[in-house]
């Protein structure tokens, strides 16, 4: 729940904005909805907050001011969760019949179909990551996640069950859904994420109050715009934007919210946890991780090297499950690391909308100096720096960043950057990766790049993590569940297992 900053300024678009908008030829569609007054949306109705503030939202490539969101507080989440409430009360969508559920829902996917240009567009000017992957990764993967979801909501079932009791009384269980859902996102993949925390409470019959980070709640906001025209019941999704400290920590600890989801630091997990918990309330955490990539001698070291590219660099290391800890055996250690310095060095760092991007900005100012303060840590600590650093320029760039020779103590190989940059080191036995990987507070996930897929099989066992890949690093899909073990959280996103955590069972004995 980082903290933003409150507008101070009007509506009209800066120049500097206005120069980045048409320097890539941004769709006159996004240029007129960023410039859009935004609201919170509660019982089917954008309107301001009850405080009338704001805050400023920033274009990460040139860290001009872009446009500004409603700043949401206590006030709005209350309302939000008693409009959600009264959705539960009167089943407006919960007494829907299942199939009817299910179309709107695959209406919604539709939507998002014929919006996805749109939505990467607008991805990339609010979080910076590359339009390239926007439109390939982030918002198809939504979609597919969408659609996946969508179908559960006719296939949530009970059970008949054969009692042991004498006069044979009839046993069945019922699934029902657990009520308001406070889902709470980070910045990193905001519309996927939205979608993640949405649509699976929506199939299990759940009404929503998603509070998007306060850096990125365009297609948060647009995805409410969405699930309007696909039908889905006023008071069924409401948004609140807004900081945490004001509207997430609200949500946190209402009292009517049945189920907290939360993705986003294990600080700020903990703290979320530790409020909800008055409460009762039910939780899935899905928080940091400190991922190791274990290259073992017989891989390819091409693949293993742009798999350590595309899990530590995607999304300039904006991810949870960044392979930020490389483990290579000791006979191609150096061959791996001189690729991997000059494929880093190569990497084209531009804005994300740029047509040559690789690696885009980081999403602020406050996450691109947390990011060079750990660049610095690492050369404090003796290591040797073999590709990358700080990049200058008006926005919040990072260059890719290689550290070889690192103090195994290190806090580089300990604690969650969050940015561009990764640590190599050599190991010689099995026993001794496998210590090195579970050297860690965190489990989230982990890979091994292999041909020998005996000794995959048993390295895989001896990592404790909620995700190992084997020659691939960072893939979801949403048949599979996803998240971690220790400090990484509890609960998973992601296949069957995602609804069970939206559905109470309920025991029925009728007596014949």
């Amino acid at each position: 729940m980082s903290e933003g900053t409150m507008s101070r300024r009007g509506d009209a678009p800066l120049p500097e904005i206005r120069s980045v908008l048409e320097r890539f030829a941004v769709a006159p569609a996004v240029k007129s909805f960023v410039a859009r007054r935004h609201g919170v949306l509660i019982e089917g109705r954008w309107r301001e907050s009850i405080s009338g503030e704001r805050l400023d939202v920033f274009e990460p490539s040139s860290g001009a001011w872009m446009t500004s969101i409603a700043a949401g507080n206590a006030q709005d989440v209350h309302l939000a969760v008693e409009a959600a409430r009264r959705s539960m009360d009167d089943r407006r969508w919960s007494g829907l019949p299942p199939a009817q559920r299910e179309r709107a829902l695959l209406k919604l996917a539709d939507l998002i179909e014929a919006d996805l240009d749109f939505l990467a567009v607008l991805e990339t000017l609010d979080n910076g990551k590359p339009l390239s992957a926007a439109r390939s990764i982030d918002v198809p993967d939504a979609l597919r996640f969408a659609r996946y979801m969508a179908g559960w909501s006719t296939k949530i079932d009970g059970r008949v069950v054969s009692l042991s009791a004498p006069d044979a009384p009839l046993g069945m269980t019922l699934r029902e859904p657990v009520g308001v859902v406070g889902a709470i996102i980070p910045w990193n993949f905001p519309f996927n994420m939205a979608v993640q925390k949405v649509l699976p409470a929506l199939a299990a019959g759940c009404s929503v109050v998603l509070k998007p980070a306060e850096q990125t709640s365009l297609t948060a906001i647009r995805l409410g715009e969405l699930a309007q025209q696909a039908g889905v019941p006023d008071g069924v999704l409401n948004i609140v934007t807004g900081l945490g400290r004001d509207a997430g920590e609200a949500l946190a600890r209402h009292p009517q919210v049945a189920k907290l989801t939360f993705t986003g630091s294990t600080r700020i997990g903990v703290h979320i946890g530790q409020i909800a918990i008055q409460n009762m309330t039910r939780l899935t955490l899905e928080l940091g991780g400190k991922s190791p990539m274990i290259v073992l001698a017989d891989c390819d070291i091409d693949r293993a090297v742009q798999g350590i590219v595309e899990g530590v660099f995607y999304n300039a290391g904006q991810v949870c499950c960044a392979s930020s800890r490389v483990y290579v055996e000791q006979g191609i250690h150096d061959a791996l690391l001189e690729r991997l310095a000059r494929r880093a060095n190569e990497l084209r760092v531009e804005p994300g909308l740029s047509a040559d991007c690789e690696m885009g900005p980081l999403v602020s100012a406050a996450q691109r100096n947390r990011v060079t303060e750990y660049i610095k840590l690492g050369e404090a600590d003796g290591a040797q720096q073999v590709a990358g650093g700080h990049c200058a320029g008006p926005g919040y760039f990072v260059r890719p960043t290689v550290f070889s020779g690192i103090d195994r103590n290190s806090r580089l190989m300990h604690e969650e950057i969050f940015g561009p940059v990764v640590a190599v080191s050599p190991f010689q036995t099995d026993e001794e990766v496998t210590r090195l990987a579970n050297d860690t507070r965190y489990g989230l996930a982990a890979s091994l790049w292999s041909n020998d897929l005996a000794r995959v099989r048993r390295l895989a066992m001896t990592i404790r993590a909620g995700t190992v890949w084997v020659n691939a690093h960072n893939p979801i899909d949403p048949a599979l569940p996803f998240g971690g073990f220790g400090l990484s959280g509890f609960g998973r996103e992601g296949g069957p297992e995602q609804l069970d955590a939206y559905l109470e069972t309920k025991a029925l004995w009728i007596a014949t």
